[in-house]
């Protein structure tokens, strides 16, 4: 039997929360929230569950439905591309990117790229390109047997200006080195399943294409082919990671918000953030492994709720600042302004209870008891340890904190942590009043950067922005 379908494994696997040192309990009535808090939430969150109910149905939230797509396509294109290219690069920005930085992060070698063919089982080396940075891309290109690389465009408007000028400029050296007709089994498309330029173009161009499904933003996509392809061209088990994402989405169907990971998650965020002036909203991963994590996390959240205006269109500034930190690394260098700065944060801890590796550390210099008690320990120990410590610190000094503790780093955890996230933001947003599923603020700047680039149809927003540059050097401080 596949474990990931044996019920006790599962129930194994269950990522924990550990919300006790948020309640006021621990923290005091100034920085802790009342169970009373939680319970006057109840209607509320009610109305917020039939809402999502209603809205899941009629086809709005897909995202909540991704873990039972037939995945046989990405499953067949990714035996197809292992066979002819050494590099895989994925073109993309924001959500396409974040979440395939998370999954190869969290569920690859560290250092997956250096290994040999063989120790990568002969799957290509990965690489995310998320930024029109012209020297990262042409450091990059410098590397690449371009004869042996395929690229991932991805974005489901087809029409990103960021991915779509990366494409341009990686299609141009596909074809400088191979040829215009030889370049096209070198490059994939994810996008919209029938508009947008990046469509016109796979069809012109025959490129093979894989679908964005209906109604999943950016940031919801990284169960989808934005982020199923990569992870299994490079040998993750995505059936895996959709099992473990298909166990927290149950979970999560309950509607008493104390038995609801990510309604009890989202309730106790924004009670922190509107009463008690918790307005940034720190992930803290204890392993390296996790950090992409956390990285996907700060998007999600603020892109999804920080938001100008309400519902009903009155002004409220709502959301959270999210902040991503990594233990045992920011504990020299954030946790002194987290400890005896301002009080307007809650740290959530990411905690492992079991490393894939065990590293022991050797005895020595017994002479020296500053380094003498190390030894006889593992780091496994040591970080766990630091965890701690850091919890209990932020604890003394009644700063909110909480833990979520993954069993394992495995595909099956991971999906509960994107589902569990995931979930949790669409209902922050019914807490705001809200639409978590939009993002106007971006569009303001897209628009600018269309007009800027000179994109026909935009010539009176280029007019704005040259009447909004300063007349003169007033203000500009020559260093």
């Amino acid at each position: 039997m596949v474990p990931y379908k044996n019920k006790a494994w599962k129930e194994e696997m269950a990522v924990r929360l550990d919300f006790n040192h948020v309640m006021a309990r621990f923290m005091g009535e100034h920085h802790g929230v009342f169970d009373g808090e939680i319970e006057s939430l109840l209607p509320e969150a009610k109305e917020i569950h039939n809402d999502i109910k209603e809205k899941r149905a009629r086809g709005d939230l897909p995202f909540m439905d991704l873990p039972d797509q037939d995945v046989k396509p990405v499953l067949e294109l990714a035996k197809q591309l292992k066979k002819r290219c050494e590099s895989f690069v994925v073109l993309g920005i924001g959500g396409s990117a974040l979440g395939n930085i998370a999954i190869h992060g969290a569920l690859n070698h560290p250092f997956y790229n250096e290994l040999s063919k063989t120790g990568r089982k002969r799957a290509p080396r990965i690489y995310v390109l998320d930024n029109v940075d012209p020297d990262h891309l042409a450091g990059l290109l410098d590397i690449l047997d371009l004869k042996k690389t395929c690229f991932n465009v991805i974005t489901k408007s087809g029409g990103t200006a960021e991915t779509m000028a990366n494409f341009l400029v990686c299609q141009k050296a596909l074809i400088d080195a191979l040829g215009r007709e030889a370049h096209g089994d070198r490059i994939v498309v994810t996008t919209d399943a029938t508009k947008g330029n990046l469509k016109r173009v796979a069809d012109r161009e025959g490129y093979p294409c894989l679908v964005i499904p209906d109604g999943v933003g950016g940031r919801f996509s990284v169960l989808t082919p934005v982020g199923l392809l990569s992870a299994a061209l490079a040998g993750v088990n995505i059936r895996e990671l959709l099992a473990g994402a298909s166990f927290m989405e149950r979970r999560c169907r309950k509607m008493k918000v104390w038995e609801n990971p990510a309604y009890f998650n989202a309730a106790v965020h924004h009670i922190l953030n509107t009463k008690r002036g918790k307005h940034i909203s720190v992930m803290m991963p204890y392993s390296n492994a996790l950090y992409g994590v956390a990285d996907w996390y700060r998007q999600l959240w603020a892109e999804s709720l920080g938001k100008r205006r309400s519902l009903d269109g009155r002004e409220i500034f709502a959301g959270q600042t999210p902040v991503k930190a990594l233990g045992t690394t920011d504990q020299h260098s954030q946790i002194q302004l987290y400890v005896e700065g301002p009080n307007d944060k809650v740290v959530t801890f990411l905690a492992v209870e079991g490393y894939g590796r065990k590293m022991e550390i050797p005895k020595s210099y017994e002479e020296m008891e500053g380094i003498a008690y190390l030894g006889g320990h593992t780091l496994e120990g040591l970080i766990q340890a630091e965890q701690r410590a850091t919890e209990y610190a932020l604890t003394h000094h009644r700063r909110p904190n909480l833990t979520l503790t993954l069993k394992a780093i495995n595909p099956f955890s991971l999906g509960q942590l994107f589902m569990l996230y995931e979930i949790q933001t669409v209902f922050s947003g019914g807490l705001y009043r809200i639409n978590p599923l939009d993002q106007p603020g971006v569009e303001d700047g897209k628009v600018a950067t269309y007009a800027l680039m000179g994109r026909n149809g935009y010539e009176s927003q280029k007019e704005a922005l040259g009447a909004a540059k300063p007349k003169d050097d007033k203000y500009v401080l020559a260093l």
